[in-house]
């Protein structure tokens, strides 16, 4: 691997998701240099990925616009694996990114949260959001049979577009109660711009059925999913089905804010009001301080961007609205706690950690992560605990490990051109 020139920026920004875009697109307006870091080959992360949905006019295409006329250097196809320093390390194609900074936002998103239940290894199991952005890569569902199932805003807005892609959406199974989701809808119908945009989701979803305090028991197949066994308010339910997009709402990555060290309080970034973190000359914005939507992950991009670059003044202008939308992380948070049922999907066999192949059985006999990890090497594969790591939180109580670097699998080149005699760490270490 050759190592790209070490380049500085007065501003980096990891992670081009909405959040990210408009942080690098408002501090390059302030006058800084920005540099926007991102591992997918296009900005707009998963939320904008954009699609045969997307229209001209859409607030998407209008931040895409802007982060494109903005001075902002944009490195597509960047991962961001190691942080000291006020420099970041990223692999970027065939060389290695090496950007110093002055002062770091990071925007790195969610991912979905996964609880493992009987069959959803099989082919045709799908994360919801995963199954959205392989629909929007091309995949064709027209007149495929999908449940979709979990919890959260996430599965209607899947279930929509699956279902303008061609799908037969059989069902949206929603874990919460239907009391719980009501009042869900009623207080976010009252934020600015909610209720046009519940209609339109609730449009686009037709007859679609919505079943609450619904989930997946087991999915059943041989060589590939066949069939959805079901839990439906204490009424077992099979439904032969083609495809299944199954999330638990969304869990924030905080790999390279935890390597930062940045206080997380409640599984978030902790964040004053222009956004900075405990460590200094470092923001965050978006999922990382708290799932509460685009709107609210847009202000705080933008309110980031304004600080970081010293616009004070603009920042301040956008704290009203900002505090408006908070409102929608608590809402999320209350309406989709996960029910302590779900604990009971599990099997003895069921695979927990599926880059190992480490089952529910095994795990069981330690009392933290740790020490599973030492025994089984449970959350030491390709994911790097990502998929079994949050599982295992939710079935087990066990808090995760300190993040060490490098927060990515990466190259033994990719270490070995960062590794220098004075560095304490970054050296490849089982299972980091």
């Amino acid at each position: 691997m050759t190592s790209a020139a070490n380049q500085h920026f007065d501003i980096a920004v990891v992670g081009a998701g909405p959040a990210g875009i408009a942080a690098a697109v408002r501090a390059a307006d302030s006058g800084a240099s920005v540099a926007l870091l991102d591992d997918n080959p296009h900005a707009g992360g998963q939320i904008w990925r954009g699609g045969p949905g997307a229209s001209p006019k859409s607030q998407e295409l209008k931040w895409l616009d802007r982060l494109e006329k903005s001075s902002a250097k944009v490195f597509r196809g960047a991962r961001v694996f190691h942080l000291q320093h006020n420099s970041l390390a990223a692999e970027f194609g065939d060389e290695l990114l090496s950007i110093a900074f002055d002062k770091l936002i990071l925007a790195t998103g969610a991912r979905e949260l996964f609880l493992p239940f009987p069959g959803w290894t099989l082919p045709n199991v799908f994360g919801a959001g995963g199954l959205q952005a392989l629909v929007k890569s091309g995949l064709p569902v027209k007149d495929q049979r999908v449940i979709v199932a979990g919890s959260g805003p996430l599965l209607l807005a899947v279930a929509a577009y699956l279902r303008k892609s061609g799908a037969r959406v059989l069902a949206v199974c929603e874990q919460t109660s239907w009391s719980r989701f009501a009042r869900f809808g009623l207080a976010m119908s009252l934020l600015p711009g909610k209720f046009r945009q519940a209609s339109n989701l609730f449009f686009d979803l037709g007859r679609t059925p919505l079943w609450t305090s619904c989930w997946p028991l087991a999915a059943i197949g041989t060589d590939k999913l066949a069939a959805v066994r079901l839990l439906h308010r204490g009424r077992v339910r099979e439904i032969d089905c083609d495809l299944l997009a199954c999330g638990f709402h969304l869990l924030p990555n905080l790999e390279l804010a935890r390597l930062a060290g940045c206080k997380i309080k409640h599984g978030f970034v902790e964040v004053d009001e222009f956004q900075q973190t405990s460590a200094s000359n470092i923001f965050c914005a978006g999922e990382p301080t708290g799932i509460g939507g685009l709107e609210l992950a847009l202000l705080q991009g933008q309110i980031a961007g304004f600080a970081a670059a010293q616009a004070l003044g603009a920042a301040r202008k956008l704290f009203r609205k900002r505090r408006t939308h908070r409102r929608a992380v608590r809402l999320l948070k209350d309406s989709f706690a996960l029910r302590p049922e779900l604990k009971a999907i599990v099997k003895s066999d069921t695979l927990i950690c599926r880059c190992e192949d480490v089952p529910f059985e095994r795990l069981r006999a330690f009392n933290s992560w740790r020490a599973a990890k030492l025994q089984t090497r449970c959350g030491m594969g390709p994911c790097q605990a990502r998929v079994c790591g949050p599982a295992a939180q939710f079935l087990f109580g066990w808090k995760p490990d300190s993040v060490r670097p490098p927060v990515f699998p990466v190259k033994c080149s990719s270490l070995a051109a960062i590794a220098a005699p004075e560095e304490e760490v970054g050296q490849p270490t089982g299972g980091s």
